[in-house]
């Protein structure tokens, strides 16, 4: 009888992930709404009803940057290329991890990566990792093909 109760126990903790899991891929999604809203004046708001306190974003092996920085870098991004946008092309889960395989557009409108604007945009591939625990996206690892950028807007 009491191997009964394990698997009842078991099977409800089963269920309640799942529903969970549902909510977390609208909850990474949503951060891709950051991205595209660089210039909202309620951004640090919505930052914080979707990454964790100590949330940090990892594009290299050098550490990570926290939730401020990265609102900072964020809106200088949107500064200079104002029509930025991400799109999410392939959303994968593994447990409580998120792979996203996603595209960056834009036209910068102010030097960027070193390249004076001219008219030309870039057409980029990225791929993230995001950690959600508790509701919130708690790390975040990144990379994208910034050279790639500045070869298409110097013409290259």
């Amino acid at each position: 009888m009491r191997k009964i109760g394990y698997f009842a126990i078991a099977a409800l903790i089963v269920q309640t992930a799942g529903a969970a899991r549902a909510d977390d891929r609208a909850l990474v999604e949503s951060f891709y709404g950051l991205l595209n809203a660089t210039q909202a004046p309620d951004l640090a708001a919505r930052a914080e009803k979707i990454l964790a306190p100590n949330w940090s974003t990892r594009g290299n092996n050098s550490g990570g940057e926290g939730r401020d920085v990265f609102l900072k870098r964020a809106q200088g991004l949107g500064q200079a290329v104002p029509n930025l946008k991400w799109e999410l092309i392939e959303v994968l889960r593994e447990g409580n991890r998120y792979i996203v395989r996603g595209r960056a557009t834009g036209t910068p409108a102010k030097p960027f990566l070193g390249v004076e604007p001219t008219g030309r945009s870039f057409d980029i591939m990225s791929i993230d990792i995001h950690t959600v625990e508790n509701g919130r996206i708690a790390v975040s690892y990144h990379i994208e093909d910034w050279a790639g950028a500045i070869r298409q807007l110097r013409g290259n």
